[in-house]
């Protein structure tokens, strides 16, 4: 597939502390090889010729781009809030599409089958009707208006309550969950997952947090993320086709699908398509 509207978006490299800790990172980024080093403040991202590609540091975590005209880095503004618990999670690498990790992220109605006793249990399988949007005014979509049934909704749950959420996906390899604070009703808990592509099949998935959480170890909070995402690694691992079909006709969806629907649409018709199937055999 081409990477010519892949190659203008931002995306992790990398994360605050692996430099902090003096590491120097040798990754990959649609296919290309990069090395990343310097500090946090400072971060240097090249290619494998030495040229120096453009490097931010947003969310606790390095973020480059390959393009030539890369579009803004989408804005998260509860990364402002100092009064939050920030919390790089660390990355998990995958071998499927970016874009299936993407839609993973999106997908409620796996919860009580595959997160059983966290984020969701039986008989609480129903997915309830929900609204999904394309937000033209900002060009996300944006899935609202859910309720899901949760045992430990996050890891200062003190016991299974009814979560709200809201999803929004601001880039494609970009997805921001806010939920319900446990601690902090009033407020939204914020989880992200930026994803890297490593290749169309191949990717990692970087968790980021923005909690009112002042109780919990930051290692315990770290762990129970990881725990999450790697339940949904042998799923994704096992999904065929492996890349995102974009045609319909290649994947039947539910009722319960439609956040997916909305995504891949929207995907579509950005050209968004590396990592992705757009039509059918």
């Amino acid at each position: 597939m081409s990477t010519e509207y892949a190659r203008n978006d931002w995306y992790v490299v990398a994360d605050v502390n692996q430099l902090a800790a003096g590491q120097v990172v040798e990754t990959r980024l649609l296919g290309q090889p990069l090395r990343v080093s310097g500090s946090p403040d400072a971060p240097l991202v090249t290619t494998a010729d030495g040229t120096a590609l453009p490097a931010q540091l947003r969310y606790d975590h390095i973020w480059t781009s390959p393009g030539a005209d890369p579009r803004p880095l989408p804005d998260i503004a509860e990364a402002a809030e100092r009064d939050r618990t920030f919390v790089p999670c660390g990355g998990v690498r995958v071998r499927c599409s970016p874009l299936r990790a993407v839609e993973n992220f999106l997908d409620i109605a796996h919860f009580p089958f595959v997160h059983t006793g966290i984020l969701g249990e039986e008989p609480h399988t129903e997915v309830a009707p929900y609204k999904v949007e394309i937000r033209e005014d900002v060009d996300e979509v944006w899935a609202t208006q859910i309720g899901f049934h949760q045992p430990q909704a996050a890891k200062s749950a003190t016991e299974a309550i009814e979560t709200r959420y809201e999803y929004r996906v601001p880039a494609p390899t970009t997805a921001v969950l806010y939920k319900t604070c446990p601690p902090k009703p009033e407020a939204w808990d914020v989880i992200a997952i930026f994803v890297q592509p490593l290749a169309e099949n191949e990717c990692i998935a970087w968790p980021w947090m923005a909690l009112y959480d002042e109780v919990t170890p930051y290692a315990d909070l770290v762990q129970f993320q990881q725990e999450i995402f790697l339940q949904d690694r042998s799923i994704l691992e096992n999904q065929k086709p492996t890349l995102l079909p974009l045609d319909p006709r290649l994947e039947i969806p539910t009722r319960c699908d439609l956040t997916s629907v909305v995504y891949r649409r929207w995907l579509k018709r950005k050209g968004a398509t590396y990592g992705a199937l757009t039509t059918a055999a």
